[in-house]
């Protein structure tokens, strides 16, 4: 490589080069050094050894180079040879003797005296060649070298400190003795997701990304090739992603030519483990029979393809289950499926052989699983076995995952049967609801051409439309569940209802009230008085909404509670969010927070993959008004983790802004604008009025907080097109009140004072109700406010809103300051000084302190060095790193890059005063 040629960018790396920067700068000064990058294959070794060499080349060192070939370890020196012959022969004269005539008797004909001399003069000849330059010599696949050049490489690098040479090795599994090991593993969610955007010519969807990594695991080599082997139809996700690695790419070669190694009975025991993730060792021992030993396993587990993990075995890297078995024939995966059919029969008393779930339902799946996949009886008989146990199994089993099994079944069902079309929707449908939805999307693609009945088409519109309403256009998404609720009225009338609401939940976040009055109106028009309970809850809820959207709180309240109370009865976790709305829009933040957490440990229990982001949201409305901002944050990163591994990217949207929201509060004004920007360019490609609205929010949020009250003022106004969402608006109006009220447009301010009353006049909050007196008390004449702000104060000390409580105290000490009464303002501007910073809102605590400067009073140094000088994401952050966490884990975690998981660690020491993890651990504990 060139000089002037810039170093290759390795996403996901950051770590890794700057250890290859400190061992080159280390050659460099003359204390060298040796390290051994050791990896599975693909997962980018050699892209940090061309690395390693441009950073080498650009700062002025010999670069030497050579990698382990299989062909050539029988030869010995060969790895010698390659590595020193561009310079032994200028070198070598600067030897000793002995040393000079070893290394050539070495090079020329493999072969060298036992003892030092050898090993000293490769050296000797390192050392001669660094006296002219510093020299890094990089050797791939070390284990696939000579042994005798591995012995030498291995001396040298044990004795290169104290000269200008580094030694830098590459390996899958084995070390070398002496040599500092650095493990190079996957790459985080961030950097896939960057690799992906290098790859691709367009944007992969993130749920077929989540798939593919489901298969590479953040290995660069399969997540490239796994993108180049996707079709147009997997790409615009009408056909079901890859299972396994492309049989024509380099890795499954890798993989095979590894599994070619062992021994047949090797080889047919892997096949059972692959064909069966669920099998203990105990069934797979009857399995192997005493002609086949698990003994026979041994040279698997040396080689690393297989691991134990308690009592079963695994493949020590995932992909490695694709390649044995597909790369099995059909007879030998078919034989190994009745076999393990027959080991999960019931024995002759009843008994079962191998009994693994609850009244046996995993166990009765798995044994119809394996005869299908063994064709071992009609394919009727077959399929019907297979739907029935799938239907009966648990929506999270692991193996097979029901959806699959269903598809199994449908493909076994003739093509003029009506189950067939039956079967492809409920495997649709479970695919959705555990979190594939670009399965379900394939399947769907697949009942177009197959006749079923309108019960059944209403079924897969309302699928169609549910999967568009989170992750696609809401237009679009609300046309199509029109449609489904007009094919299940009549036929499916609980279904047909909640067709119904998911439209008017496509207008809700559309920010279209119109719609959904409209939607309500009909949906009025069809009610019944012998309604189920969670129909009830469903024409109340639109009801409700319809109410408050018109501006009629009061008419509102009453089908609202209706809402609340039936919630007791319910216990389908997307029937209770819309009681969490309820409660929301009546000021019951404790009740909105209890039936948000009993929705999302319902649908944990019930392995509903598919809800949790949407349930997480809901879990945030309540904590965001009770100024939980930690928990906030914790929340919406996990929402929105979720939302793009199931392709939820409407969801991820307003999980993207309520971050946006607490970085606001936190004062971390850069990750603020990019949160906040992001979500708002997906609610402006999607038609995402509330997404919008809230990215929208946090920035006047931010601009407040950071003193530009006209900034603020200018982006909450109702005219914008990115604040045209109601309830995000009301939410926001104190803060546009306090907007106006600083930059003296009291007109706008009173009318958005009078909206606000409204409706909380229709609450019982105290907490809402002291947020009105704080907005009447700044719109108010001389003389005036601070009763208003007693009142408000009074009010909050009611309630909860313990961080609004803080803002209160802080416009009310501003007031009582700028009237000459110092002595009064300073103990609300002590108080509010206090409450923020123990939330680190850095750009409010700036505000206190400035207050209480201006009223004349020294402000105290900052605190001595705790944790409650953090804001909630360093915490979080100081939490993971305490417990043992690296940075890369804090990334995944936490849906964060290194680099931002580094910056904020930097932040964390400096802000507590300490200069390691040992340091923050003992803080922490």
């Amino acid at each position: 490589m060139s000089p002037d040629k810039p170093p290759p960018v390795l996403r996901g790396r950051g770590e890794e080069e700057r250890a290859l920067r400190r061992l080159i700068d280390d050659a460099r000064a003359g204390s060298g050094g040796a390290l051994l990058l050791r990896g599975a294959p693909g997962v980018g070794k050699t892209a940090l050894l061309d690395l390693a060499a441009a950073l080498a080349g650009a700062a002025g060192c010999r670069v030497l180079r050579v990698s382990g070939v299989r062909s050539e370890s029988r030869l010995p020196y060969a790895g010698l040879h390659g590595l020193l012959r561009p310079v032994a022969a200028g070198a070598a004269v600067s030897l000793p003797g002995t040393q000079a005539r070893a290394l050539v008797s070495a090079l020329e004909s493999g072969t060298a005296a036992a003892g030092l001399a050898l090993p000293a003069a490769v050296l000797g000849l390192l050392s001669a060649v660094a006296a002219q330059q510093p020299v890094l010599a990089c050797v791939d696949d070390v284990d696939l070298l000579d042994p005798a050049s591995r012995e030498v490489l291995s001396f040298a690098a044990r004795r290169v400190p104290g000269e200008p040479v580094a030694l830098l090795f590459a390996a899958r599994e084995d070390g070398l003795d002496g040599v500092p090991v650095r493990p190079v593993g996957g790459l985080d969610a961030a950097a896939v997701r960057e690799l992906a955007g290098d790859l691709a010519p367009g944007k992969i969807a993130e749920d077929l990304l989540a798939a593919l990594d489901q298969i590479a695991r953040g290995n660069p080599l399969a997540l490239a090739e796994l993108i180049g082997s996707l079709t147009p139809d997997q790409l615009a996700g009408l056909a079901a992603p890859p299972v396994t690695l492309p049989r024509d790419g380099r890795l499954w070669r890798e993989h095979a030519d590894r599994l070619a190694a062992l021994s047949p009975e090797a080889q047919r025991l892997l096949l059972l483990i692959a064909a069966d993730p669920g099998l203990d060792v105990p069934t797979l021992i009857r399995a192997a029979a005493p002609a086949c030993p698990l003994t026979t396993l041994e040279p698997a587990e040396r080689a690393g393809v297989l691991h134990s993990t308690g009592d079963r075995y695994d493949f020590r890297d995932p992909a490695l289950r694709g390649v044995v078995y597909h790369g099995a024939s059909l007879l030998r995966r078919r034989s190994a499926h009745r076999l393990l059919a027959g080991l999960l029969e019931d024995g002759p008393g009843g008994e079962s052989l191998l009994e693994d779930g609850p009244g046996g339902e995993s166990r009765r799946l798995r044994r119809a699983w394996h005869r299908a996949c063994a064709l071992d009886g009609p394919a009727a008989r077959l399929a019907d076995d297979l739907a029935a146990a799938a239907l009966e199994a648990h929506p999270a089993h692991t193996h097979p995952e029901p959806y699959l099994a269903l598809e199994r079944a449908a493909e076994l069902t003739g093509p003029h049967d009506p189950a067939k079309a039956e079967r492809l929707a409920a495997a649709a449908r479970y695919a959705w609801v555990t979190g594939h939805p670009q399965a379900a999307r394939s399947l769907l693609a697949r009942l177009r051409d197959l006749a079923a009945p309108d019960e059944l088409r209403g079924r897969v519109q309302l699928l169609h439309g549910s999967l568009e309403l989170l992750g696609g256009e809401t237009g679009s998404a609300r046309e199509e569940l029109l449609a489904a609720a007009a094919w299940l009225l009549d036929s499916h009338r609980m279904l047909g209802v909640r067709a119904l609401v998911r439209a008017a939940d496509a207008s809700y976040r559309a920010g279209d009230n119109r719609a959904f009055i409209a939607i309500a109106r009909q949906a009025a028009a069809l009610r019944r008085p012998d309604e189920t309970v969670p129909t009830q809850l469903m024409f109340e809820y639109l009801a409700g909404m319809a109410s408050t959207f018109s501006g009629s709180h009061r008419e509102a309240a009453a089908p609202l509670r209706r809402v609340v109370e039936l919630a007791g009865a319910v216990r389908d976790p997307a029937v209770l969010v819309w009681a969490c709305i309820a409660s929301m829009l009546l000021g019951e933040e404790a009740t909105a927070h209890r039936l948000s957490a009993r929705a999302v440990e319902t649908a944990r229990l019930r392995g509903v993959v598919s809800a949790m982001p949407q349930l997480l949201e809901y879990t945030i409305y309540p904590e965001i008004w009770m100024g939980r901002y930690a928990s906030v944050a914790a929340t919406a990163a996990q929402g929105l983790r979720l939302a793009q591994e199931t392709g939820q990217l409407n969801t991820a949207a307003q999980h993207l802004a309520w971050l946006a929201i607490t970085a606001a509060v936190e004062g971390d004004q850069e990750t603020c604008r990019v949160r906040a920007d992001a979500a708002i360019g997906l609610a402006d490609a999607h038609d995402l009025g509330i997404a919008g609205a809230i990215g929208n929010w946090a920035l006047a949020y931010l601009d407040l907080a950071a003193g530009r009250p006209a900034d603020a003022a200018g982006r909450l106004r109702a005219e914008r097109r990115n604040n045209n969402h109601v309830v995000i608006r009301v939410m926001a109006t104190p803060h546009f009140i306090e907007a106006c009220a600083r930059t003296g447009d009291h007109e706008a301010a009173g009318a958005a004072l009078r909206v606000l009353e409204r409706w909380v006049g229709s609450t019982r909050s105290p907490d809402l109700r002291a947020l009105v007196s704080r907005c009447r008390a700044l719109l108010a004449a001389p003389g005036e406010a601070e009763e208003l702000f007693r009142e408000a104060l009074d009010l909050h000390g009611q309630g909860v809103y313990e961080f609004e409580a803080a803002r209160t105290r802080l416009l009310y000490g501003s007031a009582l300051r700028r009237d000459r009464r110092p002595g009064a303002a300073r103990a609300h501007l002590h108080a509010a000084l206090e409450t923020f910073e123990r939330y680190g809102a850095r750009l409010w605590t700036e505000q206190a302190r400035t207050e209480l400067r201006a009223s004349g009073e020294p402000v105290r140094p900052a605190q001595e060095a705790t944790t409650g000088q953090l804001t909630a994401q360093q915490l979080q952050i100081a939490r993971m790193v305490a417990e043992g966490a690296t940075n890369k884990e804090v990334a995944e975690q936490l849906f964060l890059s290194r680099r931002t998981v580094e910056h904020h660690l930097r932040n964390i020491f400096s802000r507590l005063g300490i200069r390691s993890r040992v340091e923050l651990v003992r803080l922490m504990s």
